[in-house]
């Protein structure tokens, strides 16, 4: 239970907080404090401070405008510090790590009276990698002879003037003190071609026996990182943790209180990271050039022992799985049409998939061997590491010296890191799935590739739910998980279903303070027109929304198509046209700009937009007056994973409909009409331009899960 102390600290810490801000508490973040302070002050440890019985998590859904961060972190930063943990909160998006950094913490340190410390942790990738930069300005080609071999696998070495002259600057500002090698403190926006060249993965970095080990800019972020009570970082960064055991780069799950905000984007993030891939045609060519690339470089090098003798059994190996991939390739080829262009239905990515994940006999027989083949080139290069990691130690003579070793050794990570990548995906592809769990999705798909078309074979989880059981609820000291969107047709089943919620674990609703049925007002027109005969509607939408949505000056137009989207812009007047920003003609944030610009000059202007713009879209009061909704957003279903899973739910007997379709466009539907209210001022109009909610059995359901708004129902 939560000790009468603790209590105290959090009720005065939020008091503080709300006198020295001049602000009032709000019942809804008092609610969540309370619930988080409740379900995760009391957890239970043994003799080594490690939590004893069930696992303690609590979900909970926050309206816009509770005030969640602050909520959080009020309740999470003197539970983690009184049992002796560190606190990890998590993010899905970059601008709310960002804000959380910069704005929320800080004010709560200066507010609060709360004393703690605190640092964004980010991923290697976005540090530079001295060695790297070094090896970019070495005048010398002899230095990069063996990386010239391997400028396929990223180790490209021409540097032309511009780049000469960017890396030039990065080595003065380093070399000042006045840049810290984190690509988001450098002052212009960096290419991604450049700064790929610049930084490095675990695979490719040779750690402590690196020359620039002191001066590394990541290893010295690691550093302080170790010291802080409460460490900011992504959800991305804390799977890929939890992927290498859990405490390999953030502290130990078992040592953790995590806090995922945007937490309904965790089990499709999960997924990503568990999702395996390979492209055939792109994979045979990579093990023709890795089998040339060292077959030169024992012509240059002749290489005495072992490493000699493993560098030797490369090449033949990596020929012959790629004649295998060229079977696979042709056996592929016979499934389905692999050409560019669209198929029957449109779409324009050619797919294959595989009913229930099984996979035809024949293949599975080629992909075995394919597995087999990847098992031996991974073990090769492991051992290939292993005896370079030696040589830089000094701890055995290999043949070459030590600085040698420390070259070629990110070049031999990289080929390793790409074998287990295959060796993984051939794994996942093969395997045969438990009986009592759902199957992994596998399927085929077109990938571009240069004049040459591709085939990509994918394996993938459809739930997330045990994986984030098995590896983070199950291990972490306490977690709690918020959005403005958990729950789903008013209840928290279809999160529990896709994050493996454990049976134990608390939910809660924080209402809103938004009074919805006097800010705004929810309109279903009668436009006469089907959403299901996609010509009639979108005849019907070019000819109402001008009169829709006349009198607003900032109206958010959301489509679940981009054909729709633009047979709409395409058939409005000319004149009309000027007023539409439409998504996809400049960047994101670019087409926001332009439309506040016009907005603040006075000016009407309407934003067309796709799911991107119906979620994390923040355009508070004249910005947005009007989200108009052309359809209930069903997700599309040629999505494999998604089809995969409708398959799973109808073979043990369920509605596929009913139990994914209807929720998971219902949750994506809350969250398109969350972009209308962003302040407690805010006022306006949403118009669902689709009368299913009205005419079919289940709009009941979605109609009733939306904000309460006023409703006008033609």
């Amino acid at each position: 239970m939560l000790s009468t102390e603790l209590k105290s600290q959090i009720q005065g810490a939020y008091s503080r907080f709300l006198e020295a801000k001049g602000l009032k508490a709000r019942y809804g973040q008092r609610l969540m404090i309370a619930e988080i302070a409740k379900a995760l002050g009391g957890i239970s440890t043994d003799e080594e401070n490690q939590r004893s019985g069930d696992p303690a998590v609590v979900a909970v859904e926050a309206g816009t405008g509770t005030g969640k961060t602050v909520a959080y972190s009020l309740a999470t930063i003197p539970l983690a510090k009184a049992a002796g943990k560190r606190l990890v909160i998590a993010t899905a998006t970059v601008a709310l790590q960002e804000q959380i950094v910069h704005k929320d913490l800080p004010d709560l340190l200066r507010n609060s009276g709360l004393n703690f410390s605190f640092a964004l942790a980010k991923g290697r990738g976005r540090y530079l990698c001295l060695s790297k930069l070094d090896m970019l300005l070495q005048e010398g080609e002899a230095q990069s002879a063996t990386a010239q071999l391997f400028a396929e696998e990223g180790f490209k070495i021409d540097v032309d003037e511009r780049s000469q002259k960017l890396f030039g600057q990065m080595v003065e500002k380093l070399a000042g003190n006045r840049w810290d090698g984190d690509r988001d403190s450098w002052p212009e926006a960096l290419e991604d071609l450049d700064w790929t060249r610049l930084t490095t993965d675990h695979s490719q970095c040779t750690n402590r026996h690196c020359p620039n080990f002191q001066q590394c800019a990541f290893y010295k972020a690691r550093e302080g990182m170790s010291k802080v009570d409460v460490i900011v970082t992504n959800h991305d960064m804390v799977l890929a943790d939890l992927a290498l055991g859990g405490g390999a780069v953030l502290p130990n799950p078992r040592d953790t209180l995590y806090v995922f905000d945007e937490g309904h984007h965790l089990p499709d993030k999960a997924i990503g990271h568990f999702a395996h891939y390979t492209r055939l045609r792109a994979t045979a060519d990579w093990l023709e050039l890795t089998a040339k690339n060292l077959a030169k470089l024992l012509a240059q090098h002749p290489l005495p022992g072992d490493l000699g003798r493993l560098i030797e059994q490369v090449p033949e190996l990596a020929r012959d799985i790629k004649a295998q991939q060229q079977f696979m390739f042709s056996a592929c080829e016979q499934l389905a049409d692999f050409r560019a262009g669209e198929d029957a239905q449109g779409r324009e990515r050619p797919q294959h998939r595989f009913v229930g994940g099984v996979v035809p006999e024949h293949l599975l027989e080629m992909g075995v061997e394919l597995k087999k083949g990847f098992a031996r080139l991974n073990d090769l290069f492991t051992r290939l590491t292993e005896l370079l990691k030696q040589a830089m130690d000094g701890e055995v003579s290999i043949g070459i010296a030590s600085h040698q070793a420390e070259e070629w050794y990110p070049l031999f990570g990289s080929l390793l890191a790409r074998a287990q990548g295959n060796w993984e995906l051939w794994t996942a592809f093969t395997s045969d799935d438990p009986e009592d769990s759902p199957p992994m999705a596998r399927w085929l798909s077109l990938a571009e590739s240069g004049a040459l078309f591709d085939i990509e074979v994918n394996a993938s989880p459809i739930l997330a739910a045990e994986t984030l059981r098995r590896n983070l609820w199950n291990v972490a000291y306490g977690a709690v998980v918020t959005s403005a969107t958990l729950t789903a047709l008013g209840t928290f089943d279809r999160f529990r279903m896709r994050a493996g919620l454990p049976r134990v674990a608390v939910t809660a609703i924080a209402p809103s303070p938004f009074l919805h049925a006097d800010a705004g007002v929810l309109r279903v027109p009668d436009l006469r027109a089907d959403p299901r005969d996609a010509v009639a509607h979108t005849a019907a939408i070019i000819r109402e929304l001008p009169t829709l949505v006349e009198g607003s000056r900032g109206t958010l137009v959301l489509f679940s198509s981009r054909k729709q989207m633009q047979e709409v812009f395409d058939g409005l007047e000319r004149e009309w046209r000027k007023r539409v920003f439409i998504q996809g003609n400049l960047s994101k944030q670019e087409t926001l700009n332009k439309h506040k610009a016009r907005v603040d000059s006075g000016e009407a202007s309407v934003l067309f937009g796709l799911a991107s713009f119906a979620e994390g879209v923040d355009l508070p009061g004249a910005y947005c007056e009007h989200v108009v909704i052309a359809k209930i957003p069903f997700a599309v279903p040629d999505d494999p994973v998604e089809a995969a899973l409708a398959e799973w739910i109808e073979a043990r007997g369920g509605n596929p409909f009913m139990e994914i379709a209807v929720p998971d466009a219902s949750l994506r539907l809350v969250q398109a009409c969350g972009r209308l209210l962003r302040t407690e001022e805010d006022r306006g109009t949403i118009t669902l331009l689709d009368r299913r909610v009205v005419t079919q059995r289940y709009g009941k359901a979605i109609l009733n899960a939306l904000p309460p708004f006023r409703r006008i129902i033609d």
